[in-house]
């Protein structure tokens, strides 16, 4: 490592409002620690829904990949980031749909072709520590799963020259970053806000309907395990209280057409989200530093 260089995040997401949903907190955390931070995202998210009713009109579906760029951008403000790079990807849908036959999807794509965009990227910026989603991709997401497979494909062969080394003639050489990690979703997070909703009387998204069957039920607590991590396997509590949790709050509310303010993730308001969000955690899947069993800091062991 030179001596110039600086202490380098990459977050890489599957398509806009990813990033402040998972990693807004840390990200705003190390830009104010003087930390370099680099977005990558590897679609723009023309599928998605758009869950505002008012804002859910034929024109924002055909345009939506340019407003979710734009939603992006204004949330990176929030947050203080400033670099951000595309994968260059068309939006995989759902699994099953038309759309996610289509051959120009992420989900489509051919994995090494994928995984050397990434890898080239990694070369360019040069982080010390990326962060990427479980292989279940957080909840099943086929663009979400494929950003896994991705992410901890370039962080194994970036480092090593045997692998695209067309990319050299670029300028880029050889970088392996120190720290890879996975996002995750704590198991006792759901306990605190379904207790909350229980509470205040609102449903919740944490449990199946009320009128749900048998087999519903089991198909709901099946995805649940998938998508909750027992507090014990986390290794990484990023504490994001005081002026992060305001970053990412504002942040979020910039993805104006995925987050509608009555939803299960904002019911609360801003309270509740200092109350119930102040930690993002994370799983440390692979480290080239020695590290503590339990840290407070995706930079824990650099230097």
């Amino acid at each position: 490592m030179t001596d110039d260089h600086r202490l380098t995040l990459m977050t890489v997401h599957a398509h806009p409002d990813d990033e402040t949903i998972g990693t807004g907190g840390a990200m705003a955390k190390a830009v104010a620690n003087g930390h370099r931070v680099v977005l990558v995202t590897c679609t723009r998210g023309e599928q998605g829904e758009i869950v505002v009713k008012e804002m859910d009109t034929p024109d924002n579906h055909r345009r939506l990949g340019e407003l979710r760029a734009a939603e992006l951008e204004a949330a990176m403000g929030e947050l203080g980031v400033t670099e951000w790079e595309n994968l260059g990807y068309r939006d995989s849908d759902m699994m099953g749909r038309d759309g996610n036959r289509d051959p120009r999807t992420f989900w489509q794509a051919d994995l090494d072709e994928a995984a050397g965009r990434l890898t080239w990227l990694v070369r360019r910026y040069r982080p010390d520590v990326i962060t990427t989603y479980n292989s279940f991709g957080g909840y099943g997401h086929p663009d979400h799963i494929r950003t896994h497979d991705v992410a901890i494909r370039a962080y194994a062969r970036a480092g090593e020259p045997a692998w695209y080394p067309e990319q050299f003639a670029s300028g880029v050489t050889p970088w392996a970053p120190s720290k890879l990690y996975e996002t995750a979703m704590p198991a006792s997070v759901r306990t605190a806000m379904r207790d909350a909703m229980k509470e205040a009387g609102k449903p919740s998204f944490w449990d199946p309907p009320e009128d749900a069957t048998p087999e519903q039920r089991r198909e709901h607590e099946a995805f649940m395990a998938k998508l909750l991590v027992p507090d014990e396997r986390i290794t990484t509590w990023i504490d994001i209280s005081g002026d992060p949790i305001e970053r990412k709050w504002r942040a979020i509310q910039r993805h104006a057409t995925q987050i509608a303010m009555d939803s299960g993730f904002m019911v609360f308001g801003e309270e509740g989200w200092k109350e119930h969000w102040s930690r993002e955690a994370f799983i440390l899947l692979e480290s080239r530093v020695d590290t503590g069993k339990l840290e407070t800091d995706l930079f824990a062991g650099l230097t």
